[in-house]
This record gives C-alpha cells, structure tokens and sequence, in this order.
C-alpha cells in the first residue's frame, strides 16, 4: 500500500495562517503514514484584488510560506505537491501560478506554470473573472517525474478543461496527474466531478485534485471536493464542498484531509484490459 495525502484548505491573504493550516495537514499525513502531500492551488493566499496579490507574491527561494513547508517535508521525510504564486521574470504586472513539488529532503525538484487561465463571466448568476489580466499563462507541458507513488504529470485548475494537456502527459509516462484547484461553486458544481472522471479515464491514470473550499474574502469563494480517481474513473475518496455561497461564512472552513492508495498495479491492469491505441494514420498525435 503506498498512501497520498491530499488536503483541502481555505487560503486568506495572510500566508502564516495558511502555513498553519498546511502544517495541520502534514501532521495529519505523518499520522495515516502518507509518502506525500498533496496541496490546493495558491496554497500560500487567496487575495482580494490584483494589487493586493502582487504585493503578497515572492519567489519561492524568498517565501516564508515554501521555506516553512520545506522544512516541515524535511522534518518529516514527506514529499509536498503544492500550488503557489511566483513572480515574473522578468518583474512585471502580473503573477506566474505555479505548481512545486517538495521532496522527502525539503528541496524543490519540479516545478509547473498554469498552461491556462481563468477567463469566464457567469454574470448574473456568478462571477466574473479574467485571471489573465494579473496572471502570465506558462508556455510548456512539464514532463512527468518520479516519486514514491509514481510518475507524477503536473496540471492546474482551469487546465482540466483541456484533454490535449492530460492526453500529453500521459503519452509521456504519468501515472498519476494533478489538479490543484480553487474552482468556483457554479462551474464546481456543473463540472468538477464529471471532467475529472473524464481525465482519469481517457489517460488510464489516478488523478488527484486538492481543493481550496470556503469563503477566502468577501469577493471569493471556492467549491472544494478535493477528490480522488482511479484510472477506471471511479471515485476513491472525496471532502467537503460548498453548496451555498450565500450562508458560507469567511473562516467557518477547517484543513481537512483524505487519503488514497495509489494502486501503480490497478493502473497496469486498466490499461492492459482497455489498450488505447491510437489511430495516429488517421489524425496527429496529441
């Protein structure tokens, strides 16, 4: 049995407050015997406004927030999966999303820029948001890399509306493929579940989606239903989500936490039983 750890939190703007949640969590990820620890995106803050996040954003070499949490991996002997905000190089108006991960030694060996952005206007029923005007989209499918699970294919958030990245990543060896997210309570609820089953099952991979949940500030809130699939596409272990924004209060949300098996054998066998081969005489391959 090799264990994850994935943890679901709610971010504010203050970054020792949510190292406390995510040191919460690793704790709790000793305990059930995880090898690691995965974490929502923009772990280290949820801003009100562009401004405010552009003066809370640093690289990580220069965070208290990933130094805190490398040493909580290193004191620990657990890797940490974690999403945070990184400035541009060079410096400029907008945040690079970012996704590292922490070994079992407390050093930084992968790291993954958000392929793609958050744009939506779901007025009048829901937000509007353009993260691209305050975040540089990456340019890159980082390949796989190995950990104790397996070989881990690095995805954020709005990524999982796109098959190509997973399909990609895939084709390149992952294993297990991640979405960190901070998804809205409207399109959490019409497409969180149901894309995600989807990526697990076209790619034949565990997918692993930690979640922010709760109400961040009075502009934002997140779904939650941290989640965990099979590469059959079953659900293995979920959280708490966010079903009415209105009665959800600011800090009413506590760190929780699942874990799941990574069965590496299970993942053989779907694949072998189902080959997907594909008919690249008749269109390009992804």
């Amino acid at each position: 049995m090799v264990l994850a750890a994935v943890g679901q939190i709610c971010s504010t703007a203050s970054m020792s407050h949510n190292l406390a949640q995510c040191q919460t969590l690793v704790r709790k990820a000793v305990m059930a015997g995880a090898k690691a620890l995965f974490l929502p995106e923009a772990s280290d803050y949820i801003a009100s406004s562009p401004s405010e996040s552009i003066g809370l954003c640093q690289h990580a070499s220069k965070s208290p927030f990933v130094h805190g949490l490398q040493e909580a991996a290193k004191d620990n002997s657990l890797a940490i999966n974690v999403g945070i905000h990184e400035p541009t190089d060079p410096p400029s108006d907008r945040i690079k999303n970012t996704l590292i991960w922490i070994n079992q030694r407390g050093d930084i060996v992968h790291r993954y820029q958000k392929l793609h952005v958050f744009d939506i206007d779901l007025r009048p029923n829901g937000p509007k948001l353009k993260e691209s005007d305050s975040t540089e989209p990456g340019r890159e499918i980082v390949p796989p890399y190995q950990t104790p699970l397996g070989d881990v294919g690095s995805l954020i958030c709005f990524d999982l509306r796109f098959p190509e990245p997973a399909l990609r990543l895939r084709r390149l060896g992952a294993e297990i493929i991640t979405y960190p997210s901070a998804f809205t309570v409207p399109t959490g609820k019409l497409h969180w579940e149901i894309l995600l089953r989807a990526r697990a099952i076209e790619t034949q991979s565990w997918v692993i989606a930690a979640a922010q949940c709760g109400r961040h500030n009075e502009k934002r809130v997140s779904y939650g239903d941290t989640i965990a699939i099979s590469p059959n596409g079953e659900v293995t272990g979920r959280l708490d989500r966010v079903l009415d924004i209105e009665t959800e209060k600011e800090g009413s949300r506590q760190p929780d936490l699942l874990t799941v098996d990574i069965d590496l054998q299970a993942l053989r066998d779907v694949r072998r039983m189902i080959p997907l081969i594909r008919r690249t005489d008749v269109y390009p391959e992804v």
